[in-house]
């Protein structure tokens, strides 16, 4: 699952790893980047003969599909991430998987190694990103959701895949990661369909990623600073430490939260129940 990602580098590197020269806000880096929150997309440009549009168009998303058909979101869940190897047969995808691919430009990902309960080891957070740094691309799912009123918001899902041999002691799923060759041949939704981008939703090469432990500072959506990414002394995700003197530490009791609207992430927890058809 990808429940978390940052995109730190200059707007000028990402506009240009994607080939976008079109999208005019300056954003800033963002370490924490969290479910609801509006995200940056690639999608290709619907072009006629002899248009010169360009290619691709970069837009704002909110993190969480809404398939057209529903009619109110509050009573439907947050989808932010797709399961790649059922996406083309899921209901809530099928539509956009065939016509609406995108790209989510990003840094790297974060997640967190879960011990069973009964073993008293903490969660582990890990700040997952490229050994060669740079940007790279997930594949991605987009739809554009109308209210009864007329309103309309863009909305998008990760594309997850099973975990590569060094991504699999911290999770059994990761994003699919789309490289730049492939770019053109992943957002061509006119010619290409689902079955004819099958191979591109495989697991990154083992080598691909490295995974570096994290502080929980991750896991508050308010902490926003490159903080959340300093490196912490831990044992290798492989391994489990038993907890001191052979106990189970006492859970600590989590302090009273005010209600928040439905669909919302709650802060202090790094993988909250969303659901992301796996």
């Amino acid at each position: 699952m990808c429940g978390r990602y940052a995109l730190t580098q200059s707007p000028d590197e990402i506009l240009q790893f994607v080939s976008v020269i079109d999208f005019e806000p300056d954003f800033p880096a963002r370490f924490n980047i969290a479910p609801t929150q509006p995200i940056l997309v690639v999608a290709s440009t619907e072009r006629h003969p002899g248009s010169n549009l360009p290619e691709r168009r970069a837009i704002l998303a909110r993190w969480g599909l809404i398939p057209g058909w529903v009619k109110d979101p509050k009573d439907f869940p947050l989808l932010i991430n797709a399961r790649s190897e059922t996406a083309a047969e899921k209901a809530s995808f099928r539509a956009a998987m065939r016509h609406r691919r995108i790209l989510v430009p990003a840094s790297g990902f974060y997640e967190w190694r879960r011990p069973p309960k009964e073993s008293g080891v903490r969660p582990q957070a890990y700040w997952i990103r490229p050994r060669d740094g740079g940007v790279i691309a997930f594949a991605g799912l987009m739809e554009t959701w109308a209210s009864a009123d007329g309103s309309e918001v863009d909305t998008a899902a990760i594309l997850t895949t099973s975990a590569n041999r060094a991504i699999r002691p911290i999770h059994d799923r990761m994003p699919v990661v789309i490289g730049p060759e492939d770019f053109s041949r992943w957002l061509d939704c006119k010619s290409g369909e689902p079955r004819h981008v099958a191979d591109l939703m495989q697991p990154a090469d083992d080598r691909f990623f490295e995974a570096i432990p994290v502080s929980d500072l991750v896991n508050k959506v308010s902490n926003m600073g490159p903080d959340v990414q300093k490196p912490l002394a831990v044992a290798d995700p492989g391994e489990e430490q038993p907890a001191a003197s052979g106990k189970t530490p006492p859970r600590q009791a989590r302090p009273k939260k005010t209600a928040q609207p439905e669909g919302t992430p709650k802060d202090d927890d790094p993988d909250p129940p969303q659901m992301s058809l796996f």
